[in-house]
């Protein structure tokens, strides 16, 4: 069943209770994300209709809606279920209806849901039901249940005495009680408050060194244990080197199920103790086990992902070092480094094999083809992958250019994932003659000119940021990520002439299919000379316009508005306010005083409001801006090569690499990452390693230790400025 746009729309209630946002802006945010608006469009371009909402809120919006469509689905089928077996009444329509999440939906249908064959069924189809309502009734306070059971012994239905009979009926009573919704909501709730996930050891690795070792024996309350820690446990789980389970408060627990059971004194009533504890024993916490620990790895996923997500964010939006001739170098020992050279616009221009570390014969050659690769081109800049060989060319390449007396920053680049795009459809297609190598080698030297640009063509999971992420769920990380990229290259803007397809298929309201085909009438049509030329572009229309146009940018074309962030729909507004002045939109921008003239309040109106035209502003201010920040690279020792080279007490520059929910990483040239634990981060209390450094981050760090041969690196931020400090 599909919901309807407007049955959609009845959620919104719900909406405004889950995220305290005001009515008005859920229900315009609504309105425009069921139109096929984009979370980018509405947060830059429609801040009147949503008050402002920025992109977080705006998905938080997103995801509400799409949760409670869902749920209505949900509460849609359940109820035509349960009115097909005519058992709905109107207090469980009421209460269906009324429900806020799915669990409680399950629960409320789950007397009525087909159930497989169990010992209540086979009780039922024994005749015992009826003694089990005199059980329940709980009206007798004389005699024994021995003489009540007396009339339902019945051999031929394998029910040779009370006992048998006594049985039976409990197992239908055990049944009912594990089918109450609020019985399952009891238990739920104070397994979940008081809970404990604990871990032990299998086996056949109790005298065996793993990396879980830390869990052979270990217990955490289960709503207190952080992502990482659960994560971690639950690998070893998979990995068949630990048990996991969680405990439960058994006595607070029975004590609920027999107070809700037992309504009054009776001879029945150690019976229904014995029920209560059936119940829960063998129906309710299994069920239950699996409900929390889903849950719990849910909640686990969630926060791994809001660590890899942010850490995406801080790579994607690291700062470019621009328009520069880079000469891009992919560095090995036996095979050799590749180096490849790519022009301002990152056109790639020529390549070629140096052997610099395997031989002191080829030395004069690679230095010869360096040389050459640098003076041919004019370059401005060299970039190296920091993998294999990494440091020993990065000082190679050093040591020639100071003998030459050449003065060209040497930057070290992150290679993760740079194979992955070697290999990749995007690759053959650019490249399709060049060997994989190569191919990396021109990467590198792309990220170092505009990082955005070149990390969109790999798969997010690969660039190495994240925490455990094959374990998380793979369509909520891909949804996240892909948001988060979204989210970046629509906040930086496109260059519509030289993107390519892999990051025009990112822009807000495009997709892979129009990247493809701008792209490809590009190719044969030549550059974009303004925006609206999009519209020529096959199955090019006018939504896709509308969404889309805002975040592409044209330089050096018929409008110099195509080169800042203003929408299309505005230049109207733009010309008004041209008039009003007198002047020239080439005068405009070349005088920013002629700006702070413009009046804003004149061009307020029922569509466009100050958020808006304060925005239109700032574009007129400096158009075409890049809003990353200034680029800045680290320097790393010389001397510092390899872990062995470490001492405790260094204090040394380095690139954070990853955050984490337990410290950072950080690249100090080593070939191994170093660790500065949470604790090291600041010197003052820090929940949230994101709230002190973040990836790609530029840090001083002091060694703490190094232990090459289990190629552990433990550093220090703290520590690092109080020593600047002394």
């Amino acid at each position: 069943m599909k919901l309807t746009d407007e049955q959609m729309r009845t959620s919104i209630p719900y909406i405004v209770e889950a995220t305290a946002l005001k009515k008005n802006q859920v229900e315009h945010t609504v309105e425009l994300l069921l139109e096929g608006a984009t979370v980018p469009f509405i947060a830059r371009y429609r801040k009147e209709h949503t008050g402002e909402l920025d992109e977080v809120e705006i998905r938080l919006v997103e995801e509400q809606l799409a949760y409670f469509s869902e749920l209505e689905e949900r509460k849609f089928t359940v109820l035509k279920s349960i009115e097909e077996q005519g058992k709905l009444t109107p207090e469980l329509r009421e209460r269906i209806s009324a429900s806020r999440q799915k669990t409680e939906v399950e629960d409320l249908y789950l007397p009525y849901k087909p159930k497989r064959r169990t010992k209540a069924t086979i009780a039922r189809e024994r005749g015992l039901e009826p003694l089990a309502d005199i059980i329940a009734a709980q009206e007798l306070i004389t005699g024994t249940v021995e003489v009540v059971a007396l009339p339902f012994i019945n051999p031929e239905k394998e029910i040779p005495d009370a006992d048998a009979a006594l049985t039976g009926a409990g197992h239908i009573l055990a049944g009912r009680l594990s089918d109450n919704a609020d019985a399952r909501a009891m238990v739920r709730r104070l397994t979940r408050e008081h809970g404990v996930i604990c871990s032990r050891v299998a086996a056949d690795y109790k005298e065996k060194v793993t990396k879980f070792e830390m869990y052979y024996d270990f217990q955490e309350p289960l709503k207190a244990i952080p992502s990482h820690r659960l994560l971690a446990m639950r690998r070893g789980e998979k990995e068949e080197v630990l048990y996991l389970a969680i405990t439960a408060p058994v006595e607070l627990i029975l004590s609920g199920l027999k107070a809700r059971l037992l309504q009054r004194n009776s001879i029945f009533s150690p019976l229904l103790e014995l029920v209560a504890e059936d119940a829960y024993k063998r129906l309710i916490a299994p069920s239950i086990e699996v409900e929390l620990r889903l849950e719990s790895k849910e909640r686990a996923d969630e926060a791994a992902i809001a660590v890899f997500t942010r850490n995406l964010h801080d790579l994607l939006l690291a700062p470019p070092a621009g328009g520069k001739r880079v000469l891009g170098v992919d560095p090995g020992f036996r095979t050799g480094s590749k180096l490849a050279v790519v022009d301002a616009t990152g056109r790639f221009l020529e390549h070629v094999t140096i052997y610099a570390h395997i031989g002191e014969g080829r030395l004069p050659q690679a230095r010869q083809d360096l040389l050459r690769m640098v003076e041919s081109y004019d370059i401005e800049m060299i970039a190296i992958g920091n993998g294999t060989a990494g440091r020993e060319m990065e000082i190679f390449v050093k040591e020639i250019l100071a003998e030459t007396g050449r003065q060209l920053p040497v930057v070290s680049v992150s290679e993760s994932g740079a194979s992955i795009y070697s290999a990749s459809d995007i690759a053959r297609e650019e490249f399709p003659d060049l060997d994989l190598t190569v191919r990396g080698a021109i990467s590198i030297a792309r990220r170092l000119q505009d990082p955005l640009g070149e990390l969109v063509k790999v798969d997010p999971k690969s660039i190495g940021v994240g925490q455990y992420q094959h374990d998380v769920h793979q369509g909520m990380l891909k949804k996240s990520l892909d948001s988060v990229v979204e989210s970046c290259v629509n906040y930086v803007g496109v260059d519509l002439n030289t993107a390519s397809y892999a990051l025009l298929s990112y822009v807000s309201g495009v997709g892979p299919a129009l990247a493809k085909a701008i792209t490809r009438y590009r190719d044969e049509n030549g550059p974009f000379s303004c925006r609206t030329a999009l519209l020529k572009v096959p199955r090019f229309g006018a939504k896709a316009f509308e969404q889309a146009a805002g975040f592409l940018r044209i330089r050096n074309g018929s409008d110099p508005l195509d080169n800042t962030a203003v929408h299309p729909e505005r230049y109207r507004l733009v010309a008004a306010m041209l008039s009003d002045l007198n002047t020239s939109l080439a005068q405009l921008i070349a005088d920013p005083v002629l700006v702070e003239r413009i009046d804003l309040k004149r061009y307020v109106s029922e569509s466009v409001g100050l958020p808006t035209l304060n925005d239109i502003v700032a574009e007129l201010k400096k158009p075409g801006r890049d809003p990353r920040s200034q680029f800045q690279t680290a320097s790393f020792r010389d001397d510092i090569r390899e872990i062995g080279d470490l001492q405790a007490g260094m204090i040394l520059s380095g690139i954070v690499t990853n955050v984490t929910a337990f410290g950072a990483f950080v690249d100090i040239g080593v070939h191994q990452d170093g660790l500065v634990h949470i604790s090291h981060l600041a010197n003052r209390y820090v929940k949230d390693p994101g709230d002190v450094v973040k990836a790609g981050q530029l840090v001083k760090v002091k060694v703490l230790s190094a232990d090459p041969q289990r190629k552990r690196i433990a550093l220090s931020i703290k520590e690092a400025h109080m020593e600047e400090k002394k």
